[in-house]
């Protein structure tokens, strides 16, 4: 994915004109700890997503009430939100900033290089992709062994799709970025392993928002075979669990439980970026920030799971699925792939 920086000489005057155009979502004030401030910045799926955004949006809401912090959250309506809505979190002496996400990357590394001082935290990226400079100090990466979860409901998938007659499943992702192939690589491995020869379609929308590219790949899909569609593309993937829910297939949510959709839900992937944000802010205040590292949430840790599962799966897939989950978990069970071939 081509991305486009700024150059930080501009950047200043930039932060200066529009640090006071920036519209905020919510806002909280919680005594005692009414100096320190947390702030989260939305990628374009904004904080009605259903998933991604909105669960950190919880996590930060848990800290105000939990820890007594000052909070606001700020949606980016486009790409070109993402610096000016960080900017002016940390010129108005926000103690965190954390980013929501991968596409708020070069953003993240502008502004962290702009005011040192203030401490950053970005969803599903690592700090060892930052450059400018190397492992920046101020800068947390809260990344997710997404592999890990994956893995299972592609194992669950796979056993539905074999009771159905036809080894055949899928997967729609958004764009091709590192923290989309991860769940997608996880999948094919997990159903792979669990039913011999079954088939994985790999589709992408190249977009997280717009529900009706993603109904179109798992529709195609759909009509080559596929008894599972797995979305992981944000709002746009709700397409893909609509094309499941019309063509009388299953569908697998991710990021959230999103069983709420229907009965056609197998199961979600869940990420519990919410319990992320939680304890890093927790850690800020306790002067345990993890600057110029990854911190690294999966199956052990409850940072990756799965959401409810269908009562229609058998008991005997279920048993299959619980045991693998354990397996991984122990350590047992290692090296999931991350990337997909």
């Amino acid at each position: 994915m081509s991305k486009t920086r700024l150059l930080p000489l501009g950047l200043a005057a930039l932060v200066a004109a529009l640090c006071t155009a920036v519209g905020f979502v919510s806002s909280g004030t919680a005594a005692p700890r009414a100096t320190f401030k947390a702030g989260l910045v939305s990628d374009v799926g904004r904080f009605n997503d259903k998933g991604f955004n909105q669960n950190q949006l919880t996590g930060l809401k848990r800290a105000a009430k939990q820890l007594k912090v000052q909070y606001r959250a700020v949606e980016s309506r486009s790409a070109g939100d993402y610096l000016p809505n960080m900017a002016s979190l940390a010129r108005s002496g926000y103690n965190i900033v954390i980013s929501a996400g991968f596409l708020l990357a070069d953003a993240t590394e502008q502004v962290a290089q702009q005011f040192p001082n203030t401490k950053f935290a970005i969803t599903d990226y690592s700090v060892a992709n930052f450059t400018h400079p190397a492992n920046p100090q101020n800068i947390e990466g809260l990344t997710y062994a997404t592999q890990q979860n994956s893995y299972l409901v592609g194992c669950l998938a796979a056993h539905v799709a074999a009771a159905r007659g036809k080894k055949n499943i899928s997967v729609v992702g958004g764009v091709k970025i590192p923290p989309v192939d991860t769940f997608l690589a996880g999948y094919k491995a997990g159903a792979q392993h669990c039913v011999k020869g079954t088939t994985v379609q790999i589709g992408y929308s190249q977009d997280f928002i717009d529900q009706a590219k993603c109904k179109s790949v798992a529709t195609n899909q759909i009509d080559a075979g596929s008894q599972v569609v797995f979305g992981v593309a944000g709002p746009c993937g709700l397409g893909a669990l609509d094309a499941a829910k019309e063509k009388h297939v299953w569908g697998i949510g991710v990021d959230a439980d999103q069983s709420f959709l229907g009965p056609h839900v197998l199961t979600s992937a869940t990420k519990h970026v919410d319990q992320a944000v939680f304890l890093t802010i927790k850690d800020v205040i306790a002067g345990k920030f993890h600057g110029g590292r990854n911190s690294i949430f999966g199956l052990k840790d409850n940072g990756v799971g799965l959401g409810k599962i269908s009562p229609k799966v058998p008991r005997a897939d279920v048993a299959a699925v619980d045991k693998i989950r354990n397996e991984i978990a122990s350590g047992k069970l290692s090296g999931i792939p991350t990337t997909v071939s």
